[in-house]
């Protein structure tokens, strides 16, 4: 009987041996394949603002600058919890607040320029209005949503024993003195 606690507690080290290398694994690749997306994102935003300048920015031009650099900035803060995550084995929910409110604040700026172009027009139809009030509702949503992940972010920061934010990594043996 003495055999079968340690036979279940090296099948337990074994697995969670198995089981931390492969999430490793996992979490390199996809740390690779989201940083390779960046720079391709960042290859493109550099080629829309080159554009844009020769253009001598437009809205629309300059709007979807901007759309693809917040895109960039949210690949980036996901490619960082990727790396916090691997390195403290532990998952934090404030960066992925942090992209959530990033791709909410792209979602008003395209509405607020659909709506801009709408409101432009020289045609006031019932379909036009009917968009129009569909993207107020959807702006006033997206409002709540962004006020409510900015108070998670600070309520979140807040709780922390340590005034440093959280998804901050802790610092290792090497960096300590």
């Amino acid at each position: 009987m003495a055999e079968a606690p340690q036979h279940e507690g090296r099948l337990t080290r074994v697995s969670a041996f198995v089981f931390l290398h492969t999430e490793h694994a996992i979490y390199a690749v996809l740390g690779l394949l989201l940083a390779v997306t960046a720079v391709l994102a960042l290859v493109d935003a550099t080629g829309l603002t080159w554009h844009a300048m020769h253009a001598l920015g437009g809205a629309p031009q300059l709007l979807e600058v901007v759309d693809r650099l917040l895109f960039l900035l949210m690949l980036v803060e996901i490619l960082h919890t990727v790396r916090v995550s691997m390195r403290s084995g532990k998952l934090t929910c404030e960066p992925f607040l942090i992209v959530g409110l990033i791709a909410s604040i792209r979602r008003v700026l395209v509405i607020t320029l659909q709506s801009s172009e709408i409101m432009h027009a020289k045609e006031w139809s019932a379909e036009k209005e009917a968009l129009f009030r569909a993207s107020m509702i959807e702006l006033g949503v997206l409002a709540v949503l962004i006020l409510t992940m900015v108070v998670s972010i600070f309520l979140l920061h807040r709780a922390r024993d340590d005034d440093r934010p959280a998804g901050e990594e802790e610092p290792g043996p090497e960096t300590r003195m």
